[in-house]
């Protein structure tokens, strides 16, 4: 069972004592860094020349230093900078101003468990992983409440790296909620399938292929979004409130009922087979060498991938439906800062 951590488990004050640098000013980015502040840290925000988000973190108080001067500076570097990215970040403005004692954080294990980086020996490395998106984790700490955190040690140089992971927790939020130990290991590949197999790859192409079953059976293609995509938010919300069973409960005897003899043909031996395999091309690496791979080549399959499900009909669908809804946010507001810069 696991070890659930709270305030009273974590010394803020270790945190406070420390000069940390976030290294990005995207979604995590800006949710570390003002949560950190407003926790009475002292945070200076590192970003590559020339990058985009420099003028906004200034404009929200941040000292904006290069990567090199602010690792140079910091006690604690966080690198929030997107995973294909990070290893040149580090290899260029990070281990050449790293010295012994400082601490090198994490949101996700991805660049250490596949080797993109080797941290000296000397060097805490540890792990802070807030499980929402930025703009959620610094909400929930602007009213008072926060966000889960799991939190890991892969090397303890100074002998008080869970220390300091459980007070960085707490100073963004995550001790309010909750903290949960982990290992780099166990969250990188658990977050990387559920990614893959549930999240988003499974969810995305279960509702293309039950939009095409309905409209290649001559359903008008609004009430296929209707029925396979815009509900799914009421379901999951059920299941986030009080787990499958919760969902199943508030249903009619129909859906449930539904759900028990069809779910099981969908969802079959032969899909959790192929989870398997998905599962087991990431502890081998050969997800994160692919991805990387095509990052270093210019990104062509990611790119040519993007564009082909961009135009998948559905999208089509649900940009003329959703335009009819006066109560919802545009398309533009779940686009923009998604990924740290």
């Amino acid at each position: 069972m696991a070890e659930i951590l709270y305030d009273q488990d974590a010394d803020l004050s270790i945190i406070q004592s420390k000069k940390v640098a976030i290294v990005g000013y995207g979604s995590q980015g800006h949710a570390h860094a003002q949560n950190l502040r407003d926790s009475g840290v002292d945070v200076t925000v590192a970003l590559r020349d020339g990058s985009k988000s420099a003028q906004k973190a200034s404009d929200d108080g941040f000292p904006v230093k290069s990567v090199a001067d602010a690792t140079a500076w910091a006690d604690v570097i966080m690198i929030l900078a997107p995973d294909q990215h990070q290893r040149t970040i580090y290899a260029e403005s990070i281990k050449p101003n790293l010295t012994p004692g400082k601490a090198l954080a994490f949101a996700h294990g991805f660049n250490i468990r596949f080797g993109y980086i080797e941290a000296p020996a000397d060097v805490d490395v540890i792990l802070i992983a807030p499980k929402a998106p930025g703009h959620t984790v610094r909400r929930e700490f602007v009213a008072g409440r926060g966000i889960p955190d799991i939190i890991g040690v892969e090397n303890d140089a100074t002998g008080s790296a869970w220390d300091l992971a459980l007070s960085y927790a707490a100073g963004v939020g995550g001790t309010r909620a909750g903290v949960i130990k982990t290992s780099f290991t166990e969250e990188t590949e658990t977050d990387l399938f559920g990614e893959q197999a549930v999240l988003c790859g499974g969810m995305s192409h279960l509702v293309q292929a039950g939009f095409e079953t309905l409209t290649e059976a001559g359903y008008q293609p609004q009430i296929a979004y209707f029925e396979v995509l815009h509900e799914l938010k009421l379901i999951v919300d059920l299941m986030w409130e009080g787990g499958i069973a919760k969902q199943r409960w508030s249903i009619s005897d129909t859906a449930e009922f539904g759900d028990y003899v069809s779910g099981p043909r969908v969802v079959d031996q032969h899909v959790k087979d192929n989870m398997k395999a998905i599962l087991a091309d990431i502890q081998s690496g050969a997800f994160a060498k692919r991805f990387i791979d095509d990052q270093d080549a210019g990104a062509p399959e990611f790119t040519k991938l993007r564009a082909e499900e961009e135009q998948h009909p559905i999208e089509k669908t649900g940009k003329e439906l959703r335009a009819l809804f006066s109560w919802q946010n545009s398309d533009d507001d779940y686009v923009e800062g998604t990924a740290a810069r």
